[in-house]
Parts: C-alpha cells; structure tokens; sequence
C-alpha cells in the first residue's frame, strides 16, 4: 500500500518533530536541576554556576 503525502502535510510533521525535540531538552535541563538541588554535598557556589549555565542553554535552545 502506497500512501502519498502532500507538501504541507510533510512540512507540518517535520515542525511538530523538531517541537518535539526542543521540548524533550527542556524537561530534561529541568530534571536535572532537580536532582542537583537536593544533593546537600554540591556547594552552593557550584549550584549558582549550574544554574546560570542552565539558563544559558534553554535560551540558546529557545531562540534556535
């Protein structure tokens, strides 16, 4: 069975793949932070730094 797909429709589900993706490295930036904030063993300076850097990366992914 052959299917055929027009150009818009091929075009709307590239989008929603690469959407799919930026959000995927999100959550998962936000997990991570999660985890890092409750290790009592990290000293706060270090979590400050991790913090910023994370920021950094989600505004670099946001305005790709």
């Amino acid at each position: 069975m052959e299917e055929q797909y027009s150009i818009d429709e091929i075009l709307n589900a590239v989008d929603d793949l690469q959407n799919f993706s930026k959000e995927n490295k999100s959550n998962k930036i936000i997990t991570n932070k999660t985890i890092s904030n409750n290790s009592s063993d990290i000293p706060s300076s270090t979590l400050k730094l991790i913090e910023e850097a994370e920021k950094t990366i989600i505004l670099k992914t946001q305005s790709e």
